[in-house]
């Protein structure tokens, strides 16, 4: 397991004074929250930290940016996913701790602050660590797909940079802000059109008509398939594996068209055939079936992918 201690210094003691210090008489949610500081920007989000004055922690807070803070369709989008983080209550996910409006009556919602590393950073890296150490991370994110698919929800949006591996070696499947999940009634009409997410940037979800990122995306999420189901994640798993092998992405490109041409009609070259060193072949056949273009054909779930890593797959 990966494990990056000298991140941990991020995380300051606790002390008497902040464990006794007693509630005002009267609690205002609207002055909860205090010392924000901005930690990232996504295409259409404000992620925060800021202190906590009930619990006396630091903690993350999400919110639209100011340009987007009157747009229904992400305040909708934001808010399902605070609900859908809290609801799926997993090791290997982040917990959403609060949801509300702020001052202004906006949403926002608050979760669990990590320090660590994405996968991405990682992998930046890859030569310095232990082919093991990478697979116990695949291993995680299996895990949490496979809880949230057992509860009827697909990501959508598997990438390395939605992946963080903290400080103590947790690994954490992040932002489930473009999950699917379905009506009660299966004859009931879907809306989900109606909070469609577009994609036209390979490296990040930007304006276009498509769910996910572009190199990781299944064939499905090309076509808009709409019976898409777990094995699209599943395929996005594979995708990651194949980086996490090779090295590079199982297709390259610039042009966005390009690349979705590719991953809706090419095969990719074998893991074995593109790494500079040796990958097991147990490893890349697993990968290939991930990224077979008919989802029938895929490993079924992704608690099959977690059970042949933790099988014998070094020879």
């Amino acid at each position: 397991m990966l494990e990056f201690q000298q991140q941990a210094g991020a995380e300051t003691p606790l002390y008497i004074e902040d464990t006794d210090i007693p509630l005002p008489e009267t609690l205002n949610p609207r002055t909860r929250y205090a010392y924000f500081s901005t930690i990232a920007k996504g295409g259409k989000s404000l992620i925060k930290s800021c202190r906590d004055l009930h619990l006396r922690r630091t903690v993350c807070y999400k919110t639209l940016r100011p340009e987007f803070v009157g747009n229904k369709i992400e305040s909708t989008r934001l808010l399902r996913e605070a609900r859908i983080s809290a609801m799926l209550q997993h090791p290997n996910t982040i917990p959403t701790y609060e949801v509300g409006r702020d001052n202004r009556g906006n949403y926002y919602f608050t979760m669990k602050l990590v320090h660590g590393y994405t996968l991405r950073e990682v992998l930046n890296y890859r030569e310095r660590y232990d082919l093991g150490q990478l697979m116990d991370v695949i291993i995680h994110v299996g895990n949490a797909l496979a809880y949230a698919h057992s509860r009827g929800v697909i990501h959508r949006d598997i990438k390395p940079e939605n992946i963080l591996i903290g400080a103590y070696g947790e690994t954490l499947l992040l932002d489930w802000g473009l999950a699917k999940v379905w009506h009660k009634e299966k004859d009931q009409p879907d809306n989900e059109a109606d909070i469609e997410e577009v994609d036209a940037d390979p490296g990040m979800t930007g304006e276009g008509k498509l769910q996910g990122t572009v190199m990781y995306m299944s064939p499905e999420q090309i076509r808009r398939d709409p019976s898409i189901d777990s094995r699209s994640d599943v395929y996005s798993l594979g995708a990651i594996l194949y980086e996490t092998l090779t090295g590079v992405t199982p297709f390259q490109g610039e042009v966005v068209q390009t690349l979705l041409n590719q991953v809706e009609n090419d095969v990719p070259k074998s893991p074995q055939s593109v790494s500079k060193t040796k990958v097991p072949s147990v490893l890349a056949d697993l990968t290939m079936q991930c990224l077979h273009k008919e989802p029938g054909k895929r490993p079924e779930s992704a608690a099959e992918i977690v059970r042949t890593l933790k099988g014998d797959w070094k020879r």
